[in-house]
């Protein structure tokens, strides 16, 4: 399966976070996903003016592993593997400690505090989905309820490894994930008190509140960084070390693939037929004229000057056609996905630009589908890009040494559409118009630009699609809506 998830990243980016998830009875997984991007032509977006390198610069891509899905009751019980298996690893780590050890309460910790973030976002994605409204109050209760449970039992860790035998590193490596613990669940709990109060919920005895403000002074206690309304100085402290904290535990679970060229080989072997066929004719001219008048003439060597420089047109002639023909086979990139030492598998990616001509016809009828205006069809010339990547997972490699179940990998994809702008008009164009007492009014008008993209991903004999329509302007992304 893949899924996929896309939001605004940032004032330029577009973030797709893909997930390829392997079956579980299937040992070999392959994934391919392709992405068609409609540019309008306004924007001069094309071949020469954005070539390749440009694309790569703008397109960044983390491969991370899925974090292991518990329930966040599951966690609170103190019955579910993280809490179990961070107890033990503390545990092991006091009674006798050795780097192997510190190794693996460091793993646990970050895996807790990792599981605990996912829970606490999909308890609450849950909770603002539900539809049952005599649910919601019981729902947010429990939820307040099992972060609580979450950090009393976190806390209680401590008291393992605060003793003589351990240095400071252990119980530093558990107050790193204390200190995102408390900043996460903190996140979520404002979030959660939002949510109810846009709803009209009440909080029975202020519980949500009530825990927030409980996390807020241990982390005054323990000297931790928090959000002081009028000190920017504190809260750009704040905002930095949240964002080292969340790379420091997410670092468990992000993948090594490092690129490189796709096709080498195969690359030389047609350049090296370009030069031999190049050569062949200008060979068969030289013998040819040389027969007809003899060596050491005139028209010998005119013929040879010809021949040679028919020779390098043909080679480049030959080259030309090798390289289209290994641009539709083969991908640009591509990167062993590893864990530590273990190779989990790998991922091939390429883009470049294709004519109208070469879109799958199915493709083209979504694209077509609904436009804004009955005649986008017939005043736009798009520019098309193609983006396309391909993905396979050895599962059983995938779960190796792990008390952890894996799913699968998540690829996060951040495309910064800022090089799009270049040719853009102004964000905001004035227009006259006259209001309803006749007066003459100036009404500002936000000016913006669509890129069509339409993704197709496949994965064991299913096909699915999703249109996204992507609004800009010079000022950065305005939108991103899913088009049915």
């Amino acid at each position: 399966m893949i899924d996929i998830a896309t939001k605004i990243h940032d004032d330029f980016s577009i973030e797709l976070k893909v997930g390829f998830v392997t079956r579980k009875k299937l040992r070999m997984n392959d994934f391919s996903l392709a992405m068609w991007i409609f540019v309008p032509g306004s924007l001069d977006i094309s071949r020469s003016t954005y070539p390749k390198e440009m694309f790569y610069q703008d397109v960044k891509s983390n491969i991370r592993l899925i974090t292991p899905v518990f329930l966040l009751r599951d966690i609170a019980g103190g019955d579910a593997v993280p809490l179990v298996s961070l107890r033990h690893a503390l545990e092991e780590m006091s009674s006798s400690p050795s780097r192997t050890r510190f190794a693996e309460c460091e793993y646990q910790v970050k895996m807790f505090v990792a599981i605990v973030k996912s829970a606490l976002r999909d308890d609450l994605a849950h909770i603002r989905q539900n539809r049952i409204l005599g649910d919601r109050e019981g729902l947010c209760a429990r939820y307040v309820e099992n972060a609580e449970n979450i950090l009393e039992e976190y806390a209680g860790l401590r008291s393992i490894i605060n003793v003589s035998s351990l240095t400071d590193e252990t119980l530093k490596t558990y107050l790193y994930g204390d200190e995102f613990l408390c900043d996460i669940m903190g996140k979520r709990l404002l979030d959660l008190i939002s949510w109810m109060r846009e709803c009209g919920l009440s909080d029975p005895g202020n519980r949500a509140v009530a825990l927030y403000q409980r996390i807020d002074a241990h982390k005054s206690e323990m000297g931790y960084s928090v959000i002081q309304p009028d000190d920017p100085l504190r809260n750009r402290t704040f905002l930095h070390r949240f964002s080292v904290l969340k790379k420091y535990i997410e670092s468990i679970l992000y993948l090594r693939a490092a690129k490189k060229r796709d096709g080498v080989l195969i690359e030389q072997l047609y350049l090296s037929v370009a030069a031999g066929v190049a050569m062949i004719f200008a060979t068969v001219i030289s013998f040819a004229f040389q027969r007809k008048f003899g060596s050491l003439t005139i028209p010998l060597f005119i013929a040879l000057i010809i021949s040679y420089m028919l020779k390098d047109r043909i080679k480049e002639l030959t080259r030309y056609y090798f390289a289209h023909r290994i641009g539709s086979k083969y991908f640009d990139n591509k990167a062993k996905i590893r864990h530590k030492e273990t190779s989990l598998g790998w991922l091939k990616e390429g883009v470049d630009f294709i004519s109208a001509s070469k879109v799958p016809p199915q493709i083209m009828a979504i694209r077509n589908n609904s436009h804004l205006t009955e005649i986008e069809n017939n005043i736009t010339t798009e520019k098309i890009l193609l983006y396309r990547k391909s993905v396979h997972i050895d599962r059983e490699k995938l779960q190796q040494g792990s008390t952890y179940v894996f799913s699968g990998i998540n690829d996060i994809i951040r495309l910064n559409v800022k090089g799009f702008t270049k040719m853009m008009d102004n964000p905001r164009i004035p227009i006259k118009t006259l209001d309803a007492d006749g007066n003459l009014r100036v009404v500002g008008c936000d000016r913006v630009y669509f890129l069509n993209m339409i993704l197709q991903y496949r994965y064991d004999d299913s096909i699915e699609y999703r249109r996204l329509r992507v609004a800009i302007s010079r000022k950065g992304i305005q939108s991103i809506e899913e088009v049915q």
